[in-house]
């Protein structure tokens, strides 16, 4: 299976795919740490992580895949929605909370 197929299985098989370095529970960048607690402050429990340190293919393949040259990188119901500046903005007006909520990862804020 090509990389890419590898990449396109893994965010449509879970709700809520973080490309991150490191894991949820050991970070190993500041971008990924705040994506993961964006993601915790939004009520996201079960975060399907994946640490592009331990694949280089993969770590290269989702840059491809998104055509988005940093890591981590978010896929909320098989869509790309950002990086952590993205999610940090879109947390902040509400609309990552409304994503997760329609996708059914969340219990909806209103």
């Amino acid at each position: 299976m090509d990389i890419q197929d590898v990449i396109r299985q893994q965010v449509t098989s879970n709700p809520v795919v973080l490309y991150m370095k490191g894991t949820p529970q050991f970070p190993q960048c500041g971008f990924s740490a705040a994506a993961v607690q964006i993601l915790k402050r939004c009520g996201v429990s079960a975060i399907a992580a994946v640490n592009v340190l331990e694949d280089d293919a993969i770590r290269q393949g989702i840059k491809e895949f998104s055509n988005w040259p940093t890591i981590p990188q978010l896929y909320i119901g098989g869509e790309f929605i950002g990086g952590s500046d993205i999610m940090r903005e879109m947390f902040e007006s509400g609309e990552l909370q409304q994503l997760l909520a329609d996708a059914g990862v969340v219990k909806s804020a209103g």
